[in-house]
This record gives C-alpha cells, sequence and structure tokens, in this order.
C-alpha cells in the first residue's frame, strides 16, 4: 500500500485515540486519553516535541506513530529544568583479605541528567499494518526531519526502550521497587512523569540498589525489552545505537545511544533536486527514503535513481506526487537500508 509519514495535525485526534487502544497497556507515552493527545499535539505544533503519524495514502487511515523530544531535559515554561532520570547499572567490588572473597555485585544507581539528549520514542505500528516493511518507515523516517536541522537537536540521541510488562500493564521490575516508594501502579507513575517529573527526586531512593537483594523476576527483566519492541531495537542497532549502562527507573527498559551524525540514515542522507520520470517505478530496487526538506514535512519511501555529479535524482510521479514535488525542487534521499 501507498504509505506516507507526516507532521500529525489536530484532525488526528481521533484517529490517534484509536490508534492508542489498539497499543494496549505499557506504552505509556501513548495513552488512548484525548486530553494528554491533544497536548501531545499542541507540544507538536510548537515543535518542541515533534509527533509524526504513517497514513495509508489511498484509505486515508491512520497506521502508526512516531515522535521525538528535542530535549528529555524539560524546561516547561521557566529556565528551572527538570532533569532526565534513569538508573545506572555499575558494579562494586566487594572483597575480604581475611576469608580471601572476591566478588562482583551490580548496583542501581539514580542519576540525573541536566543536559539531557535528544529523544526518539512513542513508536506504534498498528499489527494490521505489520510485516509490510512499513515499520522502518515509521522509525527511520523521523532521523530525516533531524538531517533537515540538526543544529536544533542535541548531539546525542538516546531511546528509552519499552521494558517487559505484561499484558495486565504490570511490571515485574515497578513491583519489587518502586512501588514501595510510590504507592501506586506502574502505568500511573510512568503517566505521571510526562507530565510532572519532580515527585521522582521526592520520593525515588538515592541509595544505590543492589540488584542481587532484587526478586528473581526482577532481576530478570533489568535492560531486556518487551517482545514487541524487540524488532525496533534490532532495527536501531543497525542504524548505529548502542547499548548504554542505563535503564529506565519505572520499568527497566534498556536506554540505546548513538550521536545524531553517526545515525546511518543521517550520515547516508544527501539533498537533491527531483525529477519526475514516468519509466521510473517504485517497485524497482534500489529504494531509498524521500523527503520533503522545508514545510510541510512528508516521508515516502521510494525508487530513486541518484546522480551524485549533478545532485538530481530520478523519482517516480506516484512518489512526486505523495510528496507534494515538482521537477527542480529539493528533497532529501536516504538509502532504506
Amino acid at each position: 500500500m501507498p504509505a506516507v509519514l507526516r507532521d500529525a495535525r489536530y484532525d488526528d485526534l481521533a484517529a490517534l485515540v484509536d490508534l492508542a487502544a489498539a497499543a494496549g497497556p505499557g506504552l505509556t507515552t501513548f495513552p488512548a486519553d484525548a486530553a494528554h493527545l491533544e497536548r501531545r499535539l499542541a507540544a507538536s505544533a510548537e515543535g518542541r516535541e515533534p509527533l509524526f503519524v504513517l497514513e495509508d495514502a489511498e484509505a486515508n487511515r491512520v497506521l502508526g506513530v512516531s515522535g521525538l523530544v528535542r530535549s528529555v531535559v524539560d524546561r516547561g515554561a521557566t529556565d528551572d529544568a527538570e532533569p532526565f532520570y534513569a538508573y545506572r547499572i555499575e558494579r562494586r567490588v566487594h572483597r575480604s583479605d581475611s576469608l580471601d572473597v572476591r566478588h562482583e555485585v551490580e548496583a542501581l544507581h539514580l542519576v540525573a541528567d541536566h543536559d539531557g539528549p535528544t529523544e526518539i520514542g512513542t513508536l506504534f505500528l498498528h499489527p494490521d499494518a505489520r510485516g509490510a516493511g512499513l515499520g522502518r518507515l515509521l522509525s527511520l523516517g523521523r532521523f530525516l526531519y533531524m538531517a533537515n536541522a540538526p543544529e536544533t537537536f542535541g548531539p546525542g540521541v538516546i531511546a528509552e526502550l519499552r521494558g517487559v510488562v505484561d499484558e495486565h500493564g504490570r511490571s515485574p521490575f515497578w513491583e519489587a521497587l518502586g512501588r514501595h516508594f510510590f504507592k501506586v501502579d506502574y502505568a500511573v507513575a510512568d503517566a505521571m512523569s510526562a507530565r510532572d517529573k519532580r515527585f521522582i527526586a521526592e520520593l525515588m531512593p538515592t541509595h544505590p540498589v543492589y540488584v542481587p537483594l532484587l526478586p528473581e523476576a526482577a532481576r530478570d527483566v533489568i535492560g531486556r525489552v518487551h517482545p514487541h519492541t524487540a524488532p525496533a531495537k534490532r532495527l536501531l542497532e543497525s542504524e548505529g545505537f548502542h547499548a548504554t549502562k542505563l535503564v529506565d527507573i519505572f520499568d527497566a527498559g534498556p536506554a540505546l545511544r548513538c550521536d545524531l551524525r553517526a545515525i546511518r540514515t543521517v550520515q547516508q542522507s544527501a539533498v537533491v533536486a527531483a525529477r519526475i520520470d514516468d519509466t521510473v517505478t517504485n517497485d524497482e530496487p534500489p529504494i531509498h527514503l524521500l523527503s520533503t526538506t522545508m514545510g510541510a514535512f512528508v516521508v515516502v519511501q521510494g525508487a530513486a535513481d541518484i546522480d551524485a555529479s549533478t545532485a538530481v535524482a530520478r523519482i517516480s510521479p506516484d512518489s512526486a506526487r505523495l510528496l507534494g514535488v515538482q521537477t527542480g525542487d529539493q528533497m532529501r534521499v536516504a538509502p532504506l537500508r
């Protein structure tokens, strides 16, 4: 099916609420809450937290959503920044010379980053649309948006991946640790953190948490992703993202990181002039990501015959129509894989 990734609009609200309902519990940055999503659309319109929707261009149906946050340090309306919180996994050496014993113990240290990087997140593709290669467009299209204006983002990009949560929205890690200090369900705490992070500093223990003291169910999920998130993790790793020692304080999901200019799609992208050619069809490889460079942001997948010497790319009439470009217009291209 022809699909486009584009800027989310206010008139997408109802479709986003329906899509969020299909996501189910666990993806707390994308709840089926109209008021929350309306605020998210407002933040996107202001440019603070760009949000994109994947749309079936024929049926005009919203199939997926992805987003990014320019800085995970939220300054709100003032200069008093709310830091980015995470647990850093460290190994501590314990030794006894008298017993000739030495062993390493993992501990979780609460860290507060006041110089937050850019974050990608809020990624969900409707189950009906999976298996058609659209997940790559939904995820990687954001990088072309960043490539268009890299100076407006932090030099580092992180992805906090969804941790292990069961079908009822319960997190083994949260039940073993966070619940004792917050006295609320995991989903409630995670949703609250999207609005106001002050309660984390007020309630979260500041002393190291020794991993061996946690129940086995909690230890087993530290740094692991939700099964539905595993394909997204593999895709990001293929783009150059690597593991960090940071995990989410609520579900212990891992945080991946990559320098913005080292992301494969950003690094291999180029601005070219479009040339519409009836002989080009989107069934022929190599397939590229094609995006606009100014105005309304749109990304499609399509064939592109690029002449590097003239910085011109021949594209199909279908791709040009979906992008809204004419021959001679600038666009950005990057290999899909």
